[in-house]
């Protein structure tokens, strides 16, 4: 595309048509500034097959913030919609709802509410609310999906892989190495969602540098394969890297053969550094068997006297692959007499496909409903039916409580009406979403803590709400992960985190449902 093309791709016509033929419909009808409250939200955790997510970290807001504060309908944008035709060759836009978008066309009049960057989050929680003007806040559901659902993948898996790289008790470091196998511009992304989630660093650059972190990386088996097809040996290629880049040495080993070739000749390249006054990084496996080839390097390396440099371990990583390397790692150990946590305390994991695409499922069971619109100065709740109770939204304008039991654990998050004050009772009744016959009631002097979780960002389009530093979103990750329940975060099977409603939310949801189906079914 050239750039007046990208420009028109990725500004406000960034949605789907419905929203536009939505939009143009509250238009004919008087609706368009009808104040509206939609909430975004998932309904289900994050299923790999083999393995389940017990709750998502979430991520993306501050990228959609600038989104919303670029994207308007200019002249380009309103040009396109003014040609397009209706099925029998009419126009499908008129020129009233495009002069009304001229004018109008922009998320301005929008506010914001939102669960920061970096917290954790559970299923049918409003995670962002939007009011504002019904017509631009549907336009707005195609971007705010897109903007917000994939980095919550991407940053809740890079959560559980880091849990696993330091399921041993130690710190590990996790680099992201993902930009090759994104889906395109998802990269960016999908790194930053990375970031925020569990990484430590990342081999996107330029991303990177945009946030103030310093890019990662090896050298590339091409450069080995050079240097042998022009006639000269791995050792020559490990020695022109090492005399550019001296104090930076991470030698890439399996190229020809790890053990008998790759390994020995990054030591002898180490040693030649060594008397020179340099300290070289370490090296990295990137096929075969990871668990044996981490022990056997270890081995060598320690025997030739680097006990300190790193063992960095890539190729199709993720956290069951990770804890299983680690668990043989540890029984290869145990036979042979060895330390298996000076081996594990050495392990970078260098972690691409699997992370950056969510691998085992791909795309977030997020949505964007419709919950009430006002009505004579008021606020109506509204409520969408479906033959799935699962699919039925939670009703209104609404409250979301995390409330933390004797432990200090996060037992419960509650979602009530904006207005209810449900805590300052005795015991406080917890209904499930939807089964009629669970609830738990629990006593007031249960919960040592109440955290509100919504905070305000934007206030009819300006931004009232400091936006973090990834420094700053990594420590609230790491404060919920260490106030959530052990068998939560479990990576096999969690248990369930509980997410209920309020008995005044509860009692509207039924009396709206049994309304809907008495006056419209």
């Amino acid at each position: 595309m050239n750039p007046e093309q990208q420009k028109l791709a990725e500004g406000i016509l960034f949605t789907d048509m419905y929203q536009l033929t939505m939009a143009q419909l509250y238009f004919r009808t008087g609706l368009q500034e009808r104040p509206a409250q939609f909430d975004h939200f998932f309904r289900t955790y994050p299923n790999y097959g083999s393995h389940q997510a017990g709750y998502c970290i979430n991520a993306g807001l501050e990228w959609l913030l600038d989104w919303m504060k670029r994207a308007r309908f200019h002249e380009e944008e309103l040009e396109c919609l003014r040609g397009e035709k209706s099925r029998t060759g009419g126009r499908l836009f008129g020129d009233d709802f495009i002069a009304w978008l001229r004018k109008n066309g922009s998320f301005e009049g929008i506010s914001l509410q939102a669960i920061p960057e970096g917290r954790v989050v559970h299923p049918n929680v409003p995670l962002t609310v939007v009011r504002g003007p019904m017509a631009m806040a549907q336009i707005l559901e195609t971007p705010l999906l897109n903007a917000l659902n994939y980095p919550i993948l991407v940053a809740t898996k890079a959560a559980r892989v880091r849990a696993a790289a330091t399921s041993t008790g130690r710190g590990a470091l996790l680099l992201e190495f993902g930009l090759r196998r994104a889906q395109e511009r998802a990269g960016n992304a999908g790194a930053r969602a990375a970031l925020i989630g569990g990484a430590d660093f990342s081999s996107n650059t330029g991303l990177s540098y945009a946030l103030g972190f310093s890019p990662k990386g090896t050298h590339a088996h091409s450069m080995v394969q050079a240097f042998m097809a022009l006639g000269a040996s791995e050792l020559d290629a490990f020695q022109a890297y090492a005399d550019v880049y001296p104090d930076d040495c991470l030698l890439l080993v399996d190229t020809v053969n790890t053990l008998e070739s790759g390994v020995p000749n990054a030591i002898r390249v180490f040693e030649r550094l060594r008397c020179k006054g340099h300290k070289p990084v370490g090296i990295r496996l990137d096929s075969g068997d990871l668990a044996h080839l981490a022990v056997e390097a270890a081995k060598m390396l320690d025997a030739a006297g680097f006990p300190d440099t790193v063992i960095v371990l890539s190729n199709q990583l993720d956290e069951l692959v990770i804890l299983q390397v680690l668990q043989q790692i540890h029984r290869e150990a145990a036979l042979q007499g060895l330390d298996a946590e000076h081996i594990i305390n050495r392990l970078v994991y260098g972690v691409g496909t699997r992370l950056i695409t969510s691998a085992g499922d791909a795309a977030l069971d997020g949505v964007y409903k419709l919950v009430a619109v006002q009505k004579d100065g008021e606020w109506v709740p509204a409520i969408k039916m479906s033959e799935t109770p699962a699919k039925t939204p939670n009703p209104g304008h609404k409250k979301v409580w995390r409330l933390y039991d004797k432990r200090g654990y996060a037992t419960a998050d509650l979602l009530g009406l904006y207005d209810e004050e449900p805590l300052e009772a005795e015991e406080i009744m917890l209904r499930h979403p939807i089964e009629a016959t669970e609830w738990r009631v629990l006593a007031r002097d249960e919960i040592t803590a109440v955290e509100e979780l919504l905070v305000d960002v934007l206030d009819e389009g300006k931004l009232v709400y400091d936006l973090p530093s990834i420094e700053e979103m990594r420590a609230v990750r790491d404060r919920d992960l260490e106030r959530l329940d052990e068998g939560v975060k479990r990576l096999i099977n969690p248990h369930i985190y509980h997410v209920s409603l309020t008995q005044t939310l509860w009692d509207l949801k039924q009396e709206l449902i049994a309304k809907y189906r008495r006056d419209f079914v």
